[in-house]
């Protein structure tokens, strides 16, 4: 199997553990388990928890003393068992501490796995630019064809139906998404992932510790020294911003679907029927928007790529505003989700480009796990905690209903300030010439 097969599987199997639970958690929680939102609602933190310290902790890891792809195989093992674990526990507050740990092991790997794939490519002389982006689309592709499985696949009733034998079997075994055997599923593949990175070409850390070396240096917190660049701390701030407005769509953006059910009008069109299917759009808009990053890279810059992303978002949030089930405003539906592709992928996969092409060879992973820190650890947290209270307090009328023009909306407003400010205030000259130094 050559590098680039090899790095594709990774990549295809980095998020196809994560998405075949991700999006039923709700719904296991929820509906399976019947436990209410106070003893369940506090497992939704536990990705911006782990993501606060682990990845630039195990960053460190890697940049110190293991081998990347032996700590990446590690961590995915034990992310595992840990998936085994929730699947055999009935009570919340278990499943919360089960789960953060779970969020601990699997978190970091996704800032490991660009910095494996980053390396090995260098290796190997090819250009990271042109050859990431079609290996990380497959990331995508096994994200959405584990949501698929647990959320399409499961249905028990339609696969009956047609009288497919295999289909049969695949329902019975998720049990229509609700239960827990899409824990061990998504562990069984984790332990997989782990075994399969043991065989990888070698990734050690950079350096060894120098005797002389100081403090921050032995505790591998050199990384840091970032945030004492003007512009890399501000790249992070802005890090930071954006991945709030990604939990801003991880969180309601298919609940903003289903409550067009409460209109009767509405209630039985097909958004409201199939909702993921719709979200899933933009799952497949990635896959395009993945490809066409090198182009952009090297016609507009790193810096116009990433404000092209934050003007994606205010399209995101505004198209959202307007939308509806029903003619020009289910067109707007469709519209906002395949430009979340362009929203998410030119900052998040720049972004990382950026951090690649831009920090000393030695602290890499390091300040990937940094940029993964500010992104979901940070601005998930932000964005969590800002928009529930914002929406409690302001958006939610007495009845409950939430009024998902006007937040959608301020959303949008939100990601314009967001863009403004980083067109004035980051500054980045493009230099297509430096570009290819990623080669190295």
């Amino acid at each position: 199997m050559n590098l680039k097969l090899r790095l594709t599987v990774l990549s295809f199997l980095q998020f196809f553990v994560w998405g075949a639970w991700l999006t039923t958690l709700g719904t296991y929680g929820f509906s399976y388990k019947q436990w209410s939102g106070t003893e369940f609602g506090a497992v939704f933190s536990t990705l911006g928890i782990a993501s606060i310290f682990m990845p630039a902790l195990m960053g460190i890891v890697a940049d110190k003393w293991i081998n990347a792809e032996k700590l990446y195989g590690i961590l995915h093992i034990l992310y595992g068992v840990s998936l085994f674990m929730l699947a055999k526990t009935d009570d919340p507050t278990q499943f919360f501490w089960i789960l953060l740990a779970g969020m601990c092991f699997y978190m970091p790997t996704l800032s490991l796995s660009n910095s494996i794939s980053y390396k090995l490519l260098k290796d190997s002389h090819y250009d990271v630019i042109k050859v990431f982006p079609p290996i990380r689309v497959w990331g995508t592709i096994g994200f959405i064809a584990a949501m698929w499985m647990t959320n399409i696949f499961s249905d028990q009733q339609s696969f009956s139906e047609t009288g497919i034998a295999i289909g049969t079997k695949i329902s019975a075994f998720f049990g229509n998404s609700l239960n827990a055997n899409q824990f061990y599923f998504a562990g069984s593949t984790a332990a997989i992932l782990g075994v399969f990175a043991f065989f990888l070409p070698p990734c050690p850390p950079p350096r060894l510790i120098r005797k002389e070396a100081g403090i921050a240096e032995k505790l591998g917190l050199d990384a840091f020294k970032l945030f004492a660049d003007r512009k890399m701390a501000l790249f992070f701030f802005f890090s930071m911003l954006l991945g709030a407005a990604l939990q801003l769509t991880n969180m309601y953006g298919d609940t903003f679907l289903k409550d067009f059910g409460n209109v009767a009008a509405y209630k039985d069109s097909a958004v409201v029927h199939y909702s993921t299917m719709i979200i899933s759009i933009s799952q497949i808009s990635e896959t395009l928007f993945i490809l066409a990053i090198p182009f952009f890279l090297y016609r507009f810059g790193i810096k116009k790529v990433m404000l092209i992303s934050m003007v994606a978002w205010v399209l995101r949030f505004g198209f959202f505003s307007f939308g509806a089930p029903e003619g020009f405003g289910l067109i707007l539906i469709v519209l906002s989700n395949i430009i979340y592709g362009m929203a998410f992928d030119f900052f998040n996969i720049s972004g990382s480009l950026f951090v690649e092409s831009t920090t000393d060879s030695k602290i890499r992973s390091s300040a990937q796990g940094l940029f993964m820190m500010m992104t979901n650890g940070f601005g998930a947290i932000l964005g969590s905690a800002v928009s529930g209270a914002l929406i409690s307090t302001y958006f939610t009328a007495a009845d409950g209903t939430k009024m998902w023009h006007d937040i959608w909306l301020y959303f949008a407003l939100y990601a314009l300030i967001v863009a403004i400010l980083f067109a004035v205030l980051f500054k980045h000259k493009h230099d297509p010439d430096a570009i290819p130094e990623l080669k190295h």
